[in-house]
């Protein structure tokens, strides 16, 4: 299986804590963002490891290593998540996971996703705090995706940015993203591809539960990562375990 992780952006508003590092090498414990999604790849068994470049491509390759296969987005300052994907559509001819290269994640979350009973799925977090305009809401029918967007006026969870496709499903979501980039969609965010794979065949949908996770947009997104995220995954945070009431609270944070 080919994991592909989107990592082009630079993450202007994390300035403040990640400096002119690209948020994908913000460091979290003893190692990199990227790192840990690498491994997590790894752990799962993942063996073709591809990563969108971008900002910074060099610091990112010297991170990654090199057993991992790199396509660099040389717009990555005009395009968004769908562009990137659109770039490395020739490795997602067959059976795929895609990552978003901001997320911090308990490594079982993937582990869940990849041996969930389904070819296309993506991974949902359940929410019951008021939505913002930054989350990519997810509206479910009968356990799939109904629809995807940010500005969806109900919603039955969040978007986490973790997304599997068997072979026929990686097919269908190129085909999407060809006649998105070929309408001129290449600032629009990669979910607007799952929308549309959406409409035509079913994308199931796999809870977090409780497993912890957060998207790194903003200072305050890294220092929760730092102080409450991160140390419930490496204390192999499960469903059911307490975490702090800040965690639970936060509009950003997910556990």
């Amino acid at each position: 299986m080919t994991g592909i992780i989107l990592a082009a952006g630079r993450g202007g508003r994390l300035r403040d804590v990640a400096g002119q590092k690209p948020k994908c090498l913000v460091p979290l414990g003893a190692c990199t963002l990227l790192e840990r999604q690498l491994r997590a790849l790894a752990a799962c068994g993942v063996d073709r490891p591809v990563v969108v470049t971008g900002y910074r491509s060099a610091d990112v390759r010297r991170v990654a290593g090199s057993r991992v296969t790199f396509v660099h987005n040389e717009r990555f300052a005009s395009t968004n998540s769908l562009y990137s994907l659109w770039l490395a559509r020739h490795f997602v001819a067959d059976s795929c996971v895609i990552l978003n290269g901001d997320v911090l994640f308990h490594p079982q979350l993937l582990d869940e996703l990849l041996n969930a009973g389904c070819e296309d799925a993506l991974l949902m977090a359940p929410r019951t705090a008021p939505y913002t305009d930054e989350e990519m809401k997810v509206r479910v029918k009968a356990g799939c995706v109904d629809e995807i967007a940010k500005d969806l006026a109900e919603a039955d969870g969040e978007n986490v940015g973790i997304v599997k496709f068997g072979a026929d499903g990686a097919r269908v979501l190129v085909e999407e993203a060809n006649r998105l980039i070929a309408s001129g969609e290449t600032m629009a965010w990669l979910p607007a591809a799952f929308a549309a794979f959406a409409r035509r065949r079913p994308l199931h949908v796999v809870s977090t539960r409780d497993y912890p996770w957060i998207e790194i947009d903003f200072p305050e997104d890294y220092w929760r990562a730092c102080r409450e995220v991160l140390p419930a995954i490496d204390d192999d945070g499960r469903p059911g375990r307490e975490l702090t009431a800040a965690a639970t609270r936060s509009s950003r944070c997910h556990v």
